[in-house]
């Protein structure tokens, strides 16, 4: 696949997010009402309904890939990655949603032999839209309902390690795991935010380092590893080694990962 055909592609997916964020705030604005999917984590119809947006427009711009959606698979679904796939949430950050707060975001992931090579994640609440692929990471201010290709971009990069490094952390996620990585690494500011939005921060160079010491879906990641990758940083395992993606165990459940800006930990 060549620059000119992942630039092609990315810019669908970023079509494909716009639609399904700018769907998202429409139904939100009418009332959200959760309920309970079998694991017990909430989903609202706007879930179900950005997921449906998002696969009408990923038919269409790879015909035959195969889409791994939260939602399908919470329903049951038997697709199976491919050596090319997509990894898709639809609403990460459902709690945040439903509660009335802003971190939540739409996350397409499009995975290569295992390694995520473009990403999209929209929070359409904070009108900010990050993406990734083979020419870096850029952010666009896009209000929902507005055409990307007419909205405002400035390109992201990781920034250089200062002296006293910055975590961006979970709202909900904090554990005692993490904060005992945190103390063993010498970190002792942190950020906290919600959903997959915590990865564009340490992309834009607010933050330093994201660690996850909980299982996690991989739905959940694979945008903001593929946004991060384009911004200079890295994804992998605690113990430094990559994560591959697309090797499902239980719910395609990543164990652990250290998201890292201009140097690794």
């Amino acid at each position: 696949m060549n620059r000119t055909e992942r630039t092609r592609l990315l810019t669908g997916l970023i079509a494909a997010a716009a639609e399904a964020g700018t769907k998202i705030r429409e139904m939100a604005a009418h009332g959200i009402v959760a309920r309970a999917k079998a694991d017990s984590s909430p989903v609202t119809d706007a879930d179900e309904a950005a997921e449906v947006i998002i696969e009408r427009h990923l038919a269409t711009l790879l015909p035959g890939v195969p889409m791994i959606g939260e939602e399908a698979v919470a329903q049951g679904s038997k697709t199976k990655p491919s050596s090319t796939f997509f990894l898709v949430d639809p609403i990460d950050g459902t709690r945040e949603f439903v509660a009335g707060r802003a971190e939540y975001t739409v996350n397409i992931g499009l995975l290569i032999e295992g390694t995520p090579v473009l990403g999209v994640i929209y929070a359409p609440a904070l009108e900010e839209l990050y993406a990734g692929g083979a020419s870096g990471a850029f952010r666009l201010a896009l209000p929902p309902g507005k055409n990307p290709g007419e909205a405002t971009s400035e390109p992201i990069a990781v920034r250089l390690p200062p002296k006293r490094r910055t975590a961006v952390v979970s709202h909900s996620h904090l554990d005692s795991a993490t904060t005992a990585w945190l103390r063993r690494h010498g970190i002792e500011e942190t950020v906290k935010a919600g959903s997959s939005i915590k990865f564009c921060r340490v992309a834009e160079g607010k933050a330093d380092v994201y660690p996850r010491l909980a299982p996690v879906s991989e739905w959940d990641i694979a945008a903001g590893h593929a946004i991060l990758m384009a911004a200079g940083g890295s994804v992998r395992s605690p113990e430094g080694t990559p994560l591959h993606y697309g090797k499902r165990k239980g719910d395609y459940e990543v164990t652990s990962f250290i998201a890292s800006g201009g140097a690794p930990f």
